[in-house]
């Protein structure tokens, strides 16, 4: 068994090299079944690869917050900008209408709520496969404690799911948390979402950081970077530009987008970095023309 004592820092990303091609466009997913590659292809454009995740999954552990105080209200409008709709159960069944045709990435963990001072604790499963295809699901989001005190039974989540996951064709997003005692660095998100990958995750949801690039070529499924604390829009559609040309297959945006003194602007703007190759000063000269 391998152990930390003596272990080599790696070095060797081979930036140079593209992953090798397994007959189809998304990372490492070219041996899953067709079921799978089917809701991959409904989560990821098969044209650009990428994707845009509109997050409003936040009530399950803060309950209401600025911009989600009535999801009928302000997210129900925003999804048609979006590719995938990231949420609970209980948030889609009761306030997204089932006729607006979008990808589902389904919250399926529940983890302790703001109240408590560390959320790191870890997580449970609260959503089984036959619930989440009832609620025709593309996907499944886990969250991971890596390096917190859950670290154990999160990571036991995240293996369950990614079993029931290829028995019934629908990929599992594992999600690095980053509780109150966790890193927040290269050397952190380069072990976590390695981790979560070699776990069985088909798709990693990170943090953008320094040297994003090495991230993403350690990690040998789709990276999408979350959306994190609200910034000003200029200061999103950079960190959004700079994951993309990093590796990043795309981005899970919730209060940089419903925060935003643009909401529908602010999507369509990370749409245009994310999909069309815009700048990000091309994408917020976007938001400014749509916003005005």
């Amino acid at each position: 068994m391998a152990d930390a004592i003596g272990n080599k820092a790696a070095k060797d990303y081979h930036l140079d090299v593209a992953a090798p091609d397994q007959g189809f466009f998304a990372k490492g997913l070219g041996n899953t079944d067709w079921g799978m590659k089917n809701r991959l292809s409904r989560i990821f454009s098969p044209k650009s690869g990428n994707t845009v995740m509109l997050a409003f999954d936040h009530g399950y552990i803060m309950g209401s917050t600025a911009g989600l105080e009535r999801l009928d209200v302000s997210i129900a409008p925003l999804c048609e900008y979006a590719d995938v709709l990231m949420g609970t159960r209980g948030a889609l069944r009761s306030c997204i209408p089932p006729t607006l045709n979008k990808a589902v990435c389904l919250r399926a963990t529940h983890d302790s709520s703001v109240l408590f001072e560390d959320m790191s604790q870890g997580c449970g499963l609260g959503v089984d496969m036959e619930e989440a295809l009832r609620m025709n699901a593309s996907a499944l989001a886990i969250q991971c404690f890596v390096g917190g005190a859950g670290e154990r039974d999160s990571l036991e989540v995240l293996c369950r799911a990614a079993d029931a996951g290829y028995r019934y064709g629908v990929p599992v997003m594992g999600v690095t948390a980053v509780g109150k005692e966790m890193e927040r660095t290269p050397k952190y998100f380069l072990l976590a979402t390695r981790i979560l990958a070699e776990l069985g995750a088909s798709m990693v949801k990170t943090y953008f950081c320094e040297d994003f690039e090495k991230v993403v070529a350690a990690c040998p499924v789709p990276i999408v970077i979350a959306g994190g604390k609200k910034l000003p829009e200029a200061e999103a559609l950079t960190m959004a530009y700079r994951a993309i040309q990093s590796g990043a297959r795309g981005v899970d945006m919730g209060r940089n987008i419903f925060q935003s003194d643009c909401p529908v602007a602010m999507c369509k703007a990370v749409a245009k970095v994310v999909h069309q190759g815009f700048t990000d000063k091309e994408a917020y000269e976007f938001y400014l023309s749509e916003k005005n």
